[in-house]
């Protein structure tokens, strides 16, 4: 770890945001029972939820008889495509209800049909229950004659990614983009943004360090590591968005390069305020409402919606 004070975020919203997280979920709840981290995250997440927008349809359901979903229908669709949500939460905390409102506006915006899914966590269940969960929805819409856009947070972003890759190992079609938010790539925890952004609000190096650890999946893997990919031709066209104060964002910036150099085509954005999580902060931040509005004009532009 650095021993010199790091530079911290300047914005009075995402400041604000930033002390209301740590008065529910504490800098070091990593070293708390896993019960304790679920029980202060499910708080922190109530506390940001929202009611749904007007005409918003939910439907839980399970895919295959043993994968939890929760759907989202807007009032409103313009599209047949439907976003494969993914959420975040270290792959040990998180839920269908954790993503609930982010979820909907999300929907919402699109005019899309939205899929939520609820995967095993970790440590109960080690990698790749993650990823299969996720893989098995994933086939079960394309099955159906579905047009997906893959998008997911953190390690949603990374199982987002990995479905990616793993589609085109397979030989699927029909993922139309991939929406990556603030994700884990599988970077070498000591060097760029991992030494530069070690002691970041709401996400440490250390903390990541100790995700790994419980997830327990293969290093060097391209699925559980998207960057470790041979080769990254031929992978659906991307929208990558980091926090600039993240542990995790070089792990976004340098997908997104190799992936540019592979000829696929990327957008790219870095919040220049944001810390880890900002998804939260999108109705109390002006940086994290911008970035929001990005993401889903990005969902948007996949799905032929916009």
């Amino acid at each position: 770890m650095n021993s010199s004070p790091q530079p911290r975020p300047t914005e009075a919203g995402i400041l604000q945001f930033m002390e209301i997280c740590d008065s529910f979920y504490p800098p070091d709840a990593v070293t708390a029972s896993m019960a304790q981290q679920r029980q202060w995250y499910d708080a922190l997440c109530a506390h940001f939820d929202r009611p749904l927008p007007d005409g918003m349809r939910t439907q839980d359901d399970v895919v295959v008889e043993r994968i939890p979903v929760r759907r989202y229908q807007p009032g409103t669709i313009r599209t047949s495509a439907c976003l494969l949500y993914l959420h975040g939460g270290g792959f040990v905390v998180g839920s269908l209800g954790s993503h609930h409102a982010i979820c909907a506006e999300i929907a919402d915006h699109v005019g899309a049909e939205l899929v939520s899914v609820d995967y095993r966590l970790a440590p109960e269940h080690r990698w790749p229950a993650q990823t299969d969960d996720c893989f098995v929805v994933l086939k079960q819409l394309l099955t159906e004659g579905k047009t997906v856009v893959l998008i997911g947070d953190s390690a949603g972003g990374n199982l987002a990614a990995g479905l990616a890759v793993r589609a085109k190992g397979e030989g699927l079609s029909g993922i139309a983009g991939q929406v990556l938010i603030y994700p884990a790539l599988g970077g070498d925890l000591v060097s760029g943004s991992y030494k530069e952004m070690a002691d970041a609000p709401g996400l440490t190096t250390a903390d990541v360090g100790y995700y790994r650890s419980v997830l327990q999946a293969p290093a060097g893997d391209p699925v559980a590591e998207p960057l470790a990919s041979s080769t990254f031709a031929g992978l659906p066209p991307a929208f990558i968005t980091v926090a600039h104060f993240d542990p995790l964002r070089d792990d976004g910036r340098n997908y997104a390069a190799r992936l540019a150099e592979a000829g696929v085509e990327v957008w790219f954005r870095e919040e220049p305020q944001m810390v880890h999580a900002w998804l939260r902060a999108r109705h109390m931040s002006d940086g994290a409402r911008a970035g929001f509005r990005a993401i889903c004009e990005a969902a948007s532009r996949f799905t032929g919606s916009n």
